[in-house]
């Protein structure tokens, strides 16, 4: 598949400035002369930091609910790193842990601003990283573009540190980092991400017992890679977000519409280089329509804002594709792994939404947050060859369920 950026329309009801329109083609012209469409590949990893102790019991809820499963171990002078992988041609799972429970960097004091995401200071979702054909290169380009990036004094978190990445500096307007790595940084002896350890016998009878678990019911078989992920930010700066994010990546902007019964826009952006997103996760921005001091005349919903407000802008929810299918009951897959995984204790905000018949159509639901990770997980079914992104009905039922459930109770005011 290969997309002329240039020329597509984007589609959807969500409009934009002539402002984001005109700097979305100039911020594609400069890619191309730049070269950094020619540098940048896919997405190759996804970056997420846990609290210390929590890195296992966090690899056992994913060994549950995604199809990443633990491959290596590493140890560096502030945190353990643990690599997992579903598919070797699809992004691996970085999951940080730190060595001390008082650890604190820029991602930490970002925390801490935020009501409900001070309970765990160090767990947050870091980034994306992209594979690059030259990582000096990318680097020098994107720096004469005014991103910046860490330098090895600048962090106290020595994974932004290791020479065969670059990671920008957490964006004022998503919390997001972006990292960069070359194309076969993932050879592990290659990598230098610290000394290689080894899991602890009970460890690794943790995962194979979380493992056998996911087989028992062969759930396993029916959680595919990542679809997309979804951060939430303010309304005022939904359109710079999207323009930082196409600055420093190799993605397009595909559409936008409004839910209009939440007061909000989902934003979605996508590699142009790959007809399934699992190879390159789709990148989704979410924002109220209106600010909330300015929803204080209106009185509408706004439980994206109420997140921003709780928890900082930052990542929401990372979504994986269910196979699409009946099971032997009947029932669509993603009936059968959602009534499964809530037998086994794990709970989800309301229920599934969407109808699959038969006819083309989508099927989704929201876990409720991690508590290691404050994420949520989201299931896709795209039924009998649905080939939109999203339908608006599902979208609106899932940001009322995950808006009631991210409230903050103080004073006279609950958001």
């Amino acid at each position: 598949m290969s997309l002329s950026i240039m020329t597509y329309q984007p589609v959807g009801d969500k409009k934009n400035s002539d402002f984001f329109n005109d700097y979305r083609l100039k911020i594609f012209q400069r890619r191309k002369s730049s070269g950094i469409d020619d540098l940048l590949e896919n997405i190759c990893a996804l970056v997420v930091q846990v609290e210390t102790g929590d890195a296992l019991a966090y690899m056992e809820e994913l060994y549950l609910l995604t199809p990443f499963r633990f491959q290596d171990a590493y140890l560096n002078e502030t945190h353990k790193i643990y690599i997992m992988q579903a598919r070797p041609e699809w992004p691996r799972y970085i999951v940080l842990e730190p060595l001390d429970k008082t650890f604190r960097d820029d991602l930490t004091r970002l925390n801490l601003l935020y009501p409900l995401a001070r309970k765990k200071p160090n767990a947050r979702y870091v980034g994306e990283v992209f594979n690059t054909r030259d990582l000096a290169e990318t680097r020098n380009i994107l720096e004469s573009h005014n991103i910046r990036f860490h330098y090895p004094d600048e962090t106290e978190n020595k994974f932004f540190s290791n020479r065969h990445f670059n990671f920008t500096q957490p964006s004022s307007l998503t919390g997001n980092r972006v990292g960069y790595m070359p194309i076969e940084a993932f050879e592990m002896d290659k990598i230098e991400l610290g000394q290689r350890i080894l899991l602890r016998k009970n460890e690794i009878e943790a995962l194979a017992q979380a493992a056998d678990r996911a087989a028992a019911k062969e759930t396993n078989e029916l959680l595919l890679g990542v679809d997309h992920m979804a951060t939430r930010i303010l309304s005022g700066e939904r359109e710079d977000a999207i323009l930082e994010f196409l600055t420093m990546s190799n993605y397009y902007f595909w559409g936008a519409y409004n839910i209009a019964d939440q007061n909000s826009s989902t934003n979605v952006n996508r590699h142009p280089g790959v007809d399934d997103d699992k190879f390159s996760p789709a990148k989704v921005f979410t924002a109220n329509n209106i600010p909330s001091f300015v929803n204080s005349f209106e009185n509408l919903p706004m439980p994206t804002e109420d997140f921003v407000r709780n928890y900082g802008r930052r990542m929401h929810h990372i979504a994986y594709e269910v196979k699409d299918g009946d099971h032997m009951g009947g029932e669509k897959n993603i009936d059968f792994v959602v009534d499964t995984l809530k037998s086994y204790g794990l709970p989800f905000l309301a229920n599934v939404v969407g109808e699959c018949t038969d006819k083309p159509n989508l099927k989704q639901i929201f876990s409720k947050h991690s508590e290691y990770s404050l994420l949520i997980t989201e299931y896709v079914e795209r039924c009998h060859g649905f080939d939109g992104f999203f339908t608006k009905d599902n979208v609106a039922a899932l940001t009322q369920a995950a808006g009631a459930d991210e409230r903050y109770h103080h004073g006279n005011i609950f958001d």
